[in-house]
């Protein structure tokens, strides 16, 4: 297998949680005689102090000229004053939108070893696996007319969507719905937003093409709360960008932490993958940021970019493996220090890497 991987690191943690995460693809690379090209480029705060914009010319067609893009996470403190359309998350957004893909996918799914870290019970938790569709293209983030008037102390932003846009989006949620436990949320706020009406009208349509699955609407205030007292009703959940965005954060507390999501976006020219947390600059080069959400979001890219699924596999059973023989990084040990054996961000990577070439030896043997 060839694969042209785009690294973009970005600002804070991003550097250190993607160096353990581009190290795994090089290793699963290695064992099974896999050629992974993987190039770097700057985006975000790192390319505004360097390059003068978030999203340089470079970088942008690097990424158009990949097969994958793998990201860190971008943003700090220093450039919030900056005006929104010169920011770090700027060049995120535009990104995203260059490479077209509107469908997220974060799973989220409750680590046994780390149900003590939920504020939920265990019993709430454990055995939790829900797989978050989030469309990232359209509403508020990209309607227009947007903006902030100075002047007049007014500001607005326009909830946007075609029918197109949300049957496509739709279309991915249902195939992968039918793919695990046949079973379709969709999330909207129908009793309120004309948005939200149309949005659940178009998924209705779209749910004639794919009969086995069973589709229910929720109210997105009403998930907030099930997500909370019973996370395993749930199998797919798709929402428009807004929502999806708040809920998928939300469902941190399911897995224990923000640190443990993992993303993928698909259907575009060139599929984006990056972990769901952001860049954490407080903890910045000390050694402690979790790398286990970019390590699993490198087996996204194994699945959908690959197609690799028994490397995507080993991926992600090594963490669970790690987690099971009781390493953590301090995000993960907090509830019980003296339990865990704590590790620093590349004590973890090795760790799982480790253990990964360990398993596909077995897998080959």
């Amino acid at each position: 297998m060839k694969l042209k991987i785009l690294v973009t690191a970005g600002d804070g943690i991003g550097p250190e949680v993607t160096n353990e995460a581009v190290a795994v693809l090089r290793e699963v690379a290695a064992l099974g005689g896999h050629s992974f090209e993987i190039e770097e480029k700057r985006i975000g705060g790192v390319a505004i102090v360097k390059d003068g914009t978030p999203l340089p010319d470079e970088t942008l067609a690097a990424a158009l000229a990949s097969d994958a893009v793998l990201l860190g996470a971008v943003g700090g403190n220093e450039f919030e004053a900056l005006p929104a359309d010169k920011r770090p998350e700027a060049g995120l957004l535009k990104i995203r939108a260059e490479l077209g893909g509107f469908a997220n996918l974060r799973p989220a799914f409750a680590f046994k070893e780390l149900t003590v870290n939920s504020p939920l019970r265990p019993e709430i938790v454990d055995g939790a696996d829900i797989l978050f569709v989030r469309e990232l293209l359209g509403g508020l983030y990209f309607g227009k007319p947007r903006g902030w008037n100075h002047e007049t102390g007014e500001a607005q932003n326009t909830m946007r969507y075609t029918k197109d846009e949300v049957a496509r989006v739709a279309r991915v949620a249902f195939g992968l719905a039918r793919k695990r436990r046949k079973k379709l949320t969709s999330v909207d706020k129908a009793n309120v937003l004309e948005v939200s009406q149309m949005w659940r009208a178009t998924v209705n349509e779209v749910a004639a093409e794919f009969p086995d699955v069973a589709l229910e609407h929720q109210y997105v205030d009403a998930m907030a709360m099930h997500l909370m007292n019973q996370p395993l009703k749930y199998d797919v959940v798709v929402a428009e960008n807004l929502f999806g965005d708040i809920l998928t954060d939300e469902a941190a507390v399911i897995t224990g932490s923000l640190g443990m999501l993992p993303s993928a976006t698909i259907g575009g020219k060139v599929n984006f993958y990056e972990p769901v947390h952001g860049s954490a600059p407080d903890i910045a080069g000390k050694g402690l940021a979790n790398p286990l959400g970019s390590i699993l979001t490198s087996a996204l890219v194994l699945r959908y970019s690959g197609g690799l699924e028994t490397e995507a596999a080993a991926v992600e059973s090594a963490v669970r493996t790690v987690l099971e023989q009781g390493f953590r990084t301090p995000d993960l040990a907090r509830s019980n220090p003296q339990g865990f054996k704590v590790l620093s961000t590349t004590e973890m990577g090795a760790k799982v890497r480790e253990t990964v070439k360990k398993q596909l030896l077995a897998v080959s043997s």
